[in-house]
């Protein structure tokens, strides 16, 4: 499945969330457990949270224009910031749900067979969140990473609704259940306000991670070798896209068409070593001061 886009891994989810939906919702009816409704509740969120990333991803896909001359990639935020408000909506509601239940306990039953029906949601989403996080690693989206994280937490959830289940029907007590529900409601929040960070440090164009700088340091460095120099280097993610800029400091006798070759061959040194990358290259004369006059002012500021 190399070969597959981002937008196509968004169908998969959305096909796995209608699956577990059905699933889960005809487990709660069949055992009135306020846990398994939880977790109904959470693959609606899925389901919701699918569509808006199938949008993203479409619109991330489009090619730059005269209006964003850097692209779409960034609209992947969206989904990964909307998906991180509707994960914290929904551990609302089934607080509210399972405080209901908590003041007044009521009896379960089916218990077999709604169990049997929730493992099998499980293991769908299991599944599908697997797949969704290698896709997400391989093309570098934060679309399906979220999904992904989100799917796996739904995978935990199912479980300790399970568990909380399987001791209702051992010891009779049915408080268990909504306890249950509260615990799923908690940690829902927990992995939404990951998401939404996640989402924040994206919109604030945050640097590329320490290995992928060191990349670029590594390629700059076999170049100062032959007496040349570079600085103001300058990285920030969008998205799928990396961007990268800095300055190029070059003997002033060389010719135009001699700095030029040379901004080329390490653009496309960058962009071979890290994909999906635009690099912006100002050259500058070694011997001129007002070249260095960048690298004072980062000084100042920091």
């Amino acid at each position: 499945m190399s070969g597959r886009t981002a937008r196509s891994y968004a169908f998969l989810s959305i096909a796995a969330a209608i699956a577990t939906i059905v699933l889960k919702f005809g487990a709660y009816l069949l055992t009135g457990s306020v846990g398994l409704l939880s977790d109904a509740i959470e693959s609606c969120v899925n389901l919701i949270a699918a569509l808006v990333a199938l949008w993203a991803l479409t619109y991330a896909a489009k090619p730059a224009d005269a209006e964003h001359a850097f692209g779409h990639s960034k609209a992947e935020y969206f989904s990964s910031g909307a998906e991180g408000m509707l994960i914290v909506v929904a551990a609302i509601i089934i607080a509210i749900e399972a405080w209901g239940r908590l003041l007044h306990p009521e009896p379960l039953a089916q218990l077999g067979l709604g169990l049997a029906i929730s493992l099998l949601a499980t293991a769908v989403n299991g599944i599908v969140a697997s797949i969704l996080l290698r896709a997400g690693r391989r093309l570098r989206s934060i679309t399906l990473r979220a999904d992904a994280h989100h799917l796996f937490t739904d995978v935990w959830t199912s479980a300790g609704v399970v568990v909380g289940i399987l001791l209702v029907k051992v010891t009779g007590a049915l408080v268990i259940d909504p306890i249950i529900a509260l615990v799923v409601a908690a940690n829902i929040v927990w992995t939404g306000f990951r998401l939404l960070r996640e989402t924040g440090s994206g919109l604030l164009d945050t640097a590329l991670p320490k290995e992928e700088i060191d990349v670029i340091s590594t390629i700059l460095n076999g170049y100062q070798s032959q007496g040349l120099q570079f600085h103001a280097l300058r990285t920030r993610i969008a998205g799928t896209r990396r961007f990268v800029s800095f300055h190029v400091l070059v003997p002033g006798a060389w010719t135009v068409q001699q700095g030029h070759d040379l901004c080329e061959e390490i653009e496309l040194a960058i962009i071979n070593a890290l994909p999906s990358t635009s690099v912006t290259t100002h050259l500058e004369p070694l011997e001129d001061p007002t070249s260095w006059h960048d690298l004072e002012l980062e000084r100042i500021g920091n």
